[in-house]
């Protein structure tokens, strides 16, 4: 268990900014953003196109480093360790849902949600996986490859496999954005449905007011900086 002592908050945003160098020269993608987000909070990353949301998201979760200052998750700061161990730091706090769902094709369902459990060493896996994807309503899809699962279907598998571990953080960037209306509102209303059940932090980008509009916090991006 943490110590208390060292940070209360899930995650502390400290002075981050991100520049990347482009055919003019230098483009600032954040600059010096700063916000907390305490255990069993949700919150919603919100703005435009291009104003940086999935790159502070990256951030975030350790995916990419800033320029500047620093990201702390339950009080690590990630960028005071090696790529190894913001890995290791993902695989034992992170869970990630992605738009693009991001299964791995060889894989089946029950395999693609079993994969974080086995690269853990748990015994369990197998019996954990098929309880998630029974939770998700995909009991009969558990050997379906991806390529045989609908849109919806592919981001419940996503879902599950988020989930599974039972992470203390959760990150999701635009989840909904590659279904229609009805199927997403059905994974959105799941996806909030299991974060309540497991009691984890819950960040979201979206580009959707209706879903922000769950969330306990907004946050919202214009060019780079928090508005």
């Amino acid at each position: 268990m943490l110590d208390p002592s060292i940070s209360s908050a899930a995650i502390e945003v400290i002075h981050l900014s991100k520049r990347v160098a482009d055919a003019t020269g230098e483009l600032t993608i954040l600059q010096n953003v700063d916000f907390t987000v305490q255990p069993g909070e949700t919150l919603a990353i919100v703005g435009a196109s291009g104003s940086g949301k999935s790159t502070l998201l990256g951030l975030l979760a350790g995916l990419d480093t800033p320029s500047e200052g620093t990201v702390k998750l339950h009080g690590t700061d990630i960028f005071a360790v090696d790529e190894d161990g913001r890995a290791a730091l993902r695989k034992s706090k992170l869970g990630f849902v992605f738009q693009s769902f991001q299964l791995l094709a060889h894989l089946n369902a029950l395999e693609n949600v079993m994969l974080p459990l086995e690269l853990r060493g748990d015994a369990r896996a197998r019996e954990k996986a098929e309880a998630m994807l029974a939770r998700v309503g995909l009991s009969s899809r558990l050997k379906h490859y991806p390529k045989y699962l609908s849109g919806g279907e592919q981001q419940r598998v996503a879902l599950a496999r988020a989930f599974v571990t039972e992470p203390p953080l959760l990150f999701a960037d635009e989840p909904t954005g590659s279904l229609d209306a009805a199927t997403g509102e059905a994974v959105i209303q799941l996806m909030f449905e299991l974060n309540r059940e497991r009691g984890s932090t819950l960040v979201l980008v979206t580009h959707d007011p209706m879903i922000a509009a769950r969330c306990m916090r907004t946050i919202t991006i214009v060019a780079g900086r928090l508005n």
